[in-house]
């Protein structure tokens, strides 16, 4: 693991990708803290902590672009599959080479809080944990990126689809919201949630099975059926409560209480966890094209 983040974070600096995911990072913080503290002569930094989640979705997505992807289209991903190291070896080195480059940009808004002290005394205990939240919010979406780039060989494609997962993530609260809960109640009135859930997903199985047979028995006609059926059950069984649930794994309400100095345990592991599961799912790719 320790030669795969060597060789993954000397090349975020032989490659324009680190310079540029820097630069941005550091001119669009350096707004974000003139035009919010700056500007209004204030010590508190909740405001361009707040504003970094969302610099943070548009820029993680140019830093974890290449770090799959870029394997599989110059055909060294067969190399380094069958290389004495482990998956989790691999995917490790190269997450932990990109949240090394991560920190780096994270690292000035210890300058801003150093910039502001001159004026008067700024609360630390806040300040180090909005860089603590910053740094798990981070991670989390590095973790997000980087099963995106294991998806494609195109860079680009890489990007967009990381972009749009973290957008989605951002904004679960308000899907949440919008989801049509009363549509099936209103169809079944008279059942409860557990039976729509399961008539909902007999009903999904079953539109699978056909597409599978009419689309040629092909395999992944039966796990997006199998996903496709086991979520929209679990929405429907939910009911009312799935605003709630949406709320819960909302990256932005789980950030934002960092963003006011809360340091919510909850949301530390909530954090931890989401980036695990997404690098398992990392391992879990390159597992299959190992042996495919």
């Amino acid at each position: 693991m320790g030669a795969i983040f060597r060789r993954e974070a000397l090349s975020y600096f032989t490659s324009p990708i680190g310079y540029i995911f820097l630069a941005a990072f550091y001119a669009c913080s350096a707004v974000s803290f003139a035009s919010v503290s700056l500007n209004y002569g204030t010590t508190q930094l909740d405001g361009v902590f707040g504003e970094l989640m969302i610099i943070l979705i548009v820029l993680i997505p140019i830093l974890t672009m290449r770090t799959l992807s870029e394997e599989k289209k110059n055909k060294t991903d067969q190399c380094l599959l069958t290389a004495p190291v482990s998956l989790w070896g691999i995917v490790l080195g190269k997450f932990l080479a990109a949240f090394l480059i991560y920190i780096l940009g994270v690292a000035i808004t210890i300058v801003y809080a150093v910039v502001v002290s001159a004026y008067a005394a700024p609360d630390w205990t806040v300040i180090l944990g909005n860089v603590t939240g910053l740094a798990l919010l981070g991670a989390a979406f590095i973790a997000v990126g980087m099963f995106c780039s294991s998806f494609t060989e195109n860079q680009v494609v890489s990007a967009v689809i990381s972009f749009i997962v973290m957008v989605a993530l951002y904004l679960f609260t308000t899907i949440g919201d919008v989801i049509p809960i009363d549509f099936v109640e209103n169809i079944m009135p008279d059942f409860s949630n557990a039976a729509r859930a399961v008539i909902v997903a007999l009903v999904i199985a079953a539109a699978g099975a056909v597409i599978y047979f009419i689309a040629g028995r092909k395999a992944n006609t039966i796990i997006i059926t199998a996903a496709a059926a086991l979520i929209l059950g679990l929405f429907t069984y939910a009911g009312d409560r799935l605003p709630d649930v949406f709320s819960k794994l909302s990256f932005w309400e789980r950030y934002y209480g960092f963003t006011y100095g809360l340091f919510d345990l909850s949301n530390v592991l909530f954090f931890i966890s989401a980036a695990a599961v997404f690098l398992f799912l990392s391992v879990r790719v390159l597992e299959k094209r190992r042996w495919s």
